[in-house]
């Protein structure tokens, strides 16, 4: 029984090297946090174009992105259709309500000059990150920048 036991062991250099660059790690972390060093942080890139959006819910499961400053529906989102565009809204109205926010505000789409594309809502200071979830999900958000409004 031990010839199978030792066949399936995990050799003990690698696993030694492993475990030293934890303990490193978490010492590195530790003494950067004890010495008060500022986290580091990245100058915000300029807005090169930004447009305010208000989700409303639409019948049948649907919702209708509207333009807030022309008050012109963009794009409806059908049931079952455009998730991550569903569930990063509904993650901010969900912080709202936490923060007993209401949905008047509009959310704030913008692309960076850096070529970051974010969603902020200005009612909870919180900012989405688009880029972070792939080309293909930014690529949605990025789709009602340039979307017209319907008549």
């Amino acid at each position: 029984m031990s010839d199978a036991f030792d066949a399936h062991s995990v050799p003990r250099l690698p696993l030694a090297g492993a475990g030293a660059l934890v303990l490193v790690s978490l010492v590195a972390v530790a003494a950067l946090r004890l010495s008060g060093a500022p986290p580091m942080s990245v100058a915000p890139s300029p807005v090169t174009v930004e447009r305010q959006l208000q989700f409303r819910d639409a019948a049948a499961g649907g919702v209708d992105v509207i333009d807030a400053a022309s008050g012109r529906r963009l794009k409806h989102l059908e049931p079952g259709a455009d998730g991550f565009i569903r569930a990063t809204v509904r993650s901010l109205a969900r912080a709202r309500r936490a923060q007993h926010v209401g949905a008047e505000m509009p959310f704030v789409l913008a692309s960076h000059a850096d070529g970051r594309l974010t969603l902020a809502d200005p009612a909870t200071g919180r900012s989405i990150n688009l880029e972070a979830f792939g080309p293909d999900n930014a690529g949605a958000f990025a789709r009602l920048l340039a979307a017209q409004a319907a008549r």
